[in-house]
């Protein structure tokens, strides 16, 4: 049986011939369909699945240049369109909503080589970061503990990932639904830096809707088992939608890992860290120093966290105003408000940039806790150990509101899985990529 545990190292077996696509997807087909415990897998295509498969063996047999990702079986979130595949959103009225075209980040990840097998569970309407369950496929459970949440609403990709049932996933983040399931699950996760990959196809069921140039918290970016894989997925899908339009991933400033300028903050009065993951970070910290890092212990200068994090939590509010998402007009009734907060979401990204200057990456807690019981209460009843629930939020808003890249990777961790989020420049996604990748030893 093949067990590569990331999507370029099954690439990189195909390519040489020590295994096949088709091997390689059957055998995934059939994880995914044995698997009755983490249900993070809503829907395959194995037929057509394996006729691409046996398409791409036949490319490799024939000596023709293959892309990074030829012949590797992947997922997508069930909110990313692909065509032939239904996207529900897990919502009861859009079960049967099959699109008729893909989302151009499906067609590169196709045009790279990828197959797309099937579709990652998420939250009804993508309204939970915390917990990934629906009407229509039911909850997903995390895979290191099945009575525990995986996250969400990226939940059902980021378990699929550490279940074994993928060997990479592509999902979304607004108010963490990316970070906060690698998190809880072990796996890496990247939200790109706004904008740098293309939004079309990443929309509720219907027509597609019209592009704007309206700013826009919300990304989508890739999940999977290792930093490099982030880098590639995020190479073969980044830059404007279009044939015409020309994109490259910045080079990261620095390859090896003493020469890293890192900033740390480990703990804040707003989302205190639970004891393991206070340890697992500081723990982490001290390895960093003994193999050279040169660390910068506190916030950025200007930087006020807590004001930050709820200028975030205005835009949030905003975007599902603006997005028929249910919020408040009266909340926006000022148009002057709208405008300031605009500033202020800038002038946010231009005190990091300052601080990157001389900072290469700024390393703190993904979430404030590991992955937490199930919780069918009403989100406003929630807590977590007696905290409240939306204090999953405060580490993963600052660069939401900035725009920033950022990395959910795993530390060592003596129980759960815990978080570290790597936080880099603005369109700079690979210093934090491959701060991660270091980190891990991969390079």
């Amino acid at each position: 049986m093949n067990n590569f545990r990331t999507a370029r190292q099954a690439a990189e077996a195909i390519s040489a011939g020590q295994t096949s696509s088709r091997e390689l997807t059957e055998e995934l087909l059939a994880r995914i369909a044995a698997d009755t415990a983490v249900n993070a897998i809503v829907e395959t295509r194995p037929e057509y699945a394996l006729r691409q498969a046996t398409a791409a063996d036949e490319v490799v047999a024939s000596g023709a240049a293959l892309g990074p990702l030829h012949g590797v079986p992947m997922t997508v979130k069930d909110a990313i369109n692909v065509a032939g595949l239904k996207t529900t959103w897990g919502d009861p009225p859009f079960a049967d909503y099959v699109p008729d075209t893909s989302a151009t980040l499906v067609d590169r990840l196709a045009g790279a080589g990828a197959i797309i097998v099937g579709k990652s569970n998420v939250h009804t309407m993508l309204g939970d970061f915390g917990q990934t369950s629906n009407e229509l496929y039911g909850r997903t459970n995390n895979p290191h503990d099945l009575t525990r949440t995986p996250g969400g609403s990226s939940g059902g990709g980021a378990a699929a990932l550490a279940a074994g049932l993928t060997y990479l996933e592509y999902g979304s983040d607004l108010v963490g639904s990316i970070r906060l399931p690698a998190a809880y699950c072990g796996v890496y996760g990247l939200k790109p830096t706004a904008g740098v990959v293309p939004l079309d196809g990443f929309q509720p069921p219907g027509p597609p809707a019209p592009a704007s140039e309206f700013p826009t918290l919300s990304s989508v970016g890739p999940l999977a088992r290792s930093a490099a894989d982030l880098r590639t997925a995020l190479r073969v899908t980044g830059g404007p939608a279009g044939k015409a339009m020309s994109w490259r991933l910045e080079p990261p400033r620095h390859r090896k890992l003493h020469e890293y300028r890192v900033g740390f903050v480990l703990d804040h009065p707003d989302a205190p860290v639970t004891a393991q993951v206070g340890a697992a970070l500081s723990d982490q910290v001290d390895a960093l120093a003994r193999q050279g890092v040169k660390l910068v212990e506190g916030w950025p200068d200007g930087v006020d966290p807590s004001a930050q994090a709820e200028d975030f939590g205005f835009q949030v509010g905003l975007f599902f105003a603006l997005n028929g998402g249910g919020g408040d007009g009266e909340d926006f009734a000022s148009l002057a408000q709208v405008f300031d907060h605009e500033h202020r979401r800038l002038a946010t990204r231009a005190t990091w940039q300052a601080y990157f200057e001389e900072v290469d990456v700024f390393l703190c807690p993904t979430s404030f806790t590991t992955a937490f019981p199930h919780d069918d209460r009403p989100s406003d009843e929630r807590t977590i150990d007696g905290r409240p629930y939306d204090a999953q939020v405060f580490w993963i808003s600052h660069a939401s509101l900035a725009g920033l890249p950022a990395v959910s990777m795993p530390i060592e961790s003596s129980g759960l899985p815990v978080g570290a989020q790597v936080i880099g420049p603005f369109h700079e996604d690979d210093t934090a990529i491959t701060f991660a990748d270091l980190v891990a030893g991969s390079l």
